[in-house]
């Protein structure tokens, strides 16, 4: 099945996806930094609340948050979060984005949310569900074919060595 056959991805389910990627990094970053303060104040007289480690903590979690993006949209089409909820984002042929198609996406992304949201507003009016960072991009998000579940083969079909 073609990308066009199938079911463009509506508002909602973006939504919920996105918010369960943003929920796996905010907390997983959490972790790994606390884990990564408390390793470093046994060693180290550097005040966690400096200006300078808040602006790598920033640093780093925006490298983290594009990187996560970025790579699961070109990787496998998808984040976690899409897989969940049963999505996938396709250029024109249907294939995962490029690294630069991911990459103006989420640039994209960024300047969907900047005017309250207005770039995502978009899904709702487009023919193709497609937000602003879709436009960029040149992308469409659709529902994922449902994966058929794989059966063992019978004992019968599984021969021992003769």
């Amino acid at each position: 099945m073609s990308a066009t056959e199938r079911p463009y991805a509506g508002i909602v389910s973006r939504t919920v996806a996105l918010a369960i990627d943003a929920g796996a990094l905010t907390v997983g970053f959490a972790v790994a930094s606390g884990v990564l303060g408390l390793i470093l104040s046994l060693f180290t007289a550097v005040e966690v609340s400096s200006p300078g480690a808040v602006i790598s903590a920033a640093g780093l979690w925006s490298l983290v948050v594009a990187g996560y993006f970025v790579l699961f949209w070109t990787l496998a089409g998808e984040t976690p979060g899409m897989r969940l909820m049963a999505l996938r984002v396709v250029g024109s042929e249907g294939e995962p984005p490029r690294f630069g198609q991911a990459l103006r996406r989420l640039i994209g992304m960024i300047l969907a949310a900047i005017p309250f949201f207005a770039g995502y507003a978009l899904i709702l009016v487009d023919d193709r569900r497609r937000g602003l960072q879709d436009m960029l991009a040149g992308t469409v998000v659709v529902y994922a074919p449902k994966s058929s579940v794989r059966t063992p083969p019978p004992a019968a079909a599984i021969s021992s060595s003769p």
